[in-house]
């Protein structure tokens, strides 16, 4: 929840955002909502009252994930090797590149 603070202090213009259980808090549903950002975020389970969330957008946030996850077999691109992020970007683009022509 640290990094989520931070991360979301200094982005602007969020239409929705995306995130699991783990970020269910409230503190951080009122913090989007003043940004007229819309979470979607599912409650956690041990929750008094449910959270209505858009489930149909929630369930393609695993295609974000599975998309890193490809990345990362890539051991260039896992480990990061390259020392400048110029050459680290064309490691990338040429793993994306590979993963899903193939």
């Amino acid at each position: 929840m640290k990094g989520a603070d931070l991360l979301i202090a200094h982005t602007t213009g969020m239409k929705r955002i995306i995130a699991d259980r783990g970020y269910d808090a409230n503190r951080l549903r009122s913090t989007l909502r003043s940004q007229n950002t819309i979470p979607v975020i599912p409650g956690r389970k041990n929750r008094k009252r449910k959270i209505r969330y858009d489930e149909k957008r929630y369930k393609d946030r695993w295609r974000v994930e599975a998309m890193f996850c490809r990345l990362k077999d890539f051991r260039r691109v896992a480990t990061r090797y390259d020392k400048l992020a110029r050459n680290y970007l064309s490691a990338v683009m040429l793993a994306a590149a590979v993963a899903y022509w193939l």
